[in-house]
C-alpha cells in the first residue's frame, strides 16, 4: 500500500487516541502516504503529526443542520471533489459509526474497519470490504493500533505509543514558568466544583507555577474568570485549537477534565492529572509518554485530597 486515508472525524479526544497508529504505519510501511479526514474544529490535532500528508476538514456537524440549503450542498460537493481527486489503497475508518461510513464511502478505495461485535454502531460494518476483530475491552489508543495493523497487514508493535506530535508556536504568549488548568467540559456533568479547581490553582502557584486557566466559549470564559481570580491565576483570550496546543504544550503541569485537550496534553508529554466526574477512565484514560494519572468515574466524583496529593507527587519530581 502506498496511499491511506483515516477516517476519524471526532471528538478532539478520539483524534488524539489515534495519532499512535499513524507513527505505527509508517514504521511498518516506509513511503506510505497517510490523508486523514477529520471535523474541522479538531483539524489543527492531525496537522500536528509530521506522518500525515494531507487533512481534510469536514463540517459534517454544521452542515447535518442546513443539508439542503445550496452553500451546503456545494461546501459537501467540494469535499467530495477532493476524497476522490485520487485513489488509496484503503480507507480506514477508526470510527466505526454510520457517519464516517457515510464519508468513507465517499473516497475511492476499499472502505475497511471493526466487524460486527468490535463497533458501537453494528450496523456501519456491513458497508466495510476488509473487517478485523478488536476487543472493545481494549484502551483506545490499543484498539486504533490492533486496527490499523490488522487491516494494512503488519504485526501489532509491542512498543509504547508514539504520538508523533510536538507542540506548535502558538500567537499568545503564556508565562514562562506556567500551569494549565481546564475546568470546562461539553456537559455539566463532567463538571468539577470550582472552589477545587480553586485550590489547585493556589498549590501551583505555591509551587512557583502561574495557573493559566483554559476556556472555550463565553460560558467557559465566565468560570475560568471566576477560577483564576481565586488562585491568582491568568485567563488568556479566545484561543484557536493551535493556539491551546501551544500552551498545553509550554506548561510544566496540566490538571483538566475528561476533555480533549486534557488528552492532547498527555500526547504532548506533559505530566497530566485527568478528572473523570461522569465517565469511567478505563477506555479512555488520560494517556501519554509522560507522568499521567486518571481519577473518578461514573458517579464516583474525585475529592480534592486525592488530586492533591497526586499533584503533589508530580511537582516533588
Amino acid at each position: 500500500m502506498t496511499r491511506v486515508l483515516i477516517v476519524k472525524t471526532s471528538s478532539m479526544g478520539d483524534v488524539v487516541h489515534a495519532l499512535p497508529a499513524v507513527s505505527d504505519m509508517h514504521r511498518a510501511l516506509p513511503g506510505l502516504q497517510v490523508d486523514w479526514l477529520v471535523e474541522a474544529p479538531f483539524a489543527a490535532i492531525p496537522r500536528l503529526h509530521a506522518g500525515v500528508n494531507q487533512v481534510l476538514p469536514l463540517s459534517w456537524r454544521k452542515w447535518r443542520k442546513s443539508l439542503f440549503k445550496p452553500e451546503t450542498r456545494a461546501a459537501m460537493s467540494a469535499l467530495r471533489g477532493q476524497l476522490r481527486s485520487q485513489p488509496y489503497d484503503a480507507v480506514l475508518d477508526l470510527q466505526g459509526l454510520l457517519k464516517s461510513v457515510l464519508w468513507g464511502l465517499q473516497a475511492r478505495g476499499p472502505l475497511m474497519g471493526y466487524d460486527a461485535g468490535s463497533i458501537r454502531e453494528p450496523a456501519a460494518s456491513l458497508f466495510y470490504r476488509r473487517k478485523a476483530t478488536v476487543s472493545r475491552q481494549l484502551q483506545a489508543v490499543e484498539r486504533n493500533r490492533r486496527l490499523a495493523a490488522a487491516l494494512m497487514g503488519y504485526e501489532m508493535p509491542t512498543t509504547q505509543p508514539d504520538f508523533g506530535i510536538a507542540p506548535p508556536v502558538g500567537g499568545w504568549l503564556a508565562p514562562p514558568a506556567c500551569a494549565a488548568l481546564i475546568p470546562c467540559a461539553s456537559r455539566p456533568e463532567k463538571l468539577w466544583p470550582e472552589a477545587h479547581w480553586m485550590a489547585i490553582g493556589r498549590r501551583l502557584l505555591g509551587a512557583g507555577l502561574v495557573p493559566v486557566v483554559v476556556w472555550g466559549n463565553d460560558e467557559e470564559r465566565a468560570r475560568a474568570e471566576r477560577v483564576a481570580a481565586g488562585c491568582d491565576g491568568v485567563v488568556p483570550p479566545f484561543l484557536t485549537v493551535a493556539d491551546t496546543a501551544a500552551v498545553l504544550g509550554q506548561a510544566r503541569q496540566i490538571v483538566g477534565l475528561d476533555t480533549g485537550f486534557s488528552h492532547l496534553a498527555a500526547a504532548f508529554g506533559a505530566p497530566t492529572i485527568g478528572i473523570y466526574c461522569d465517565h469511567e477512565p478505563g477506555l479512555a484514560g488520560i494517556t501519554g509518554p509522560g507522568r499521567v494519572a486518571s481519577f473518578g468515574g461514573r458517579g464516583q466524583v474525585p475529592g480534592l485530597e486525592q488530586i492533591m496529593a497526586q499533584l503533589d507527587l508530580h511537582l516533588a519530581r
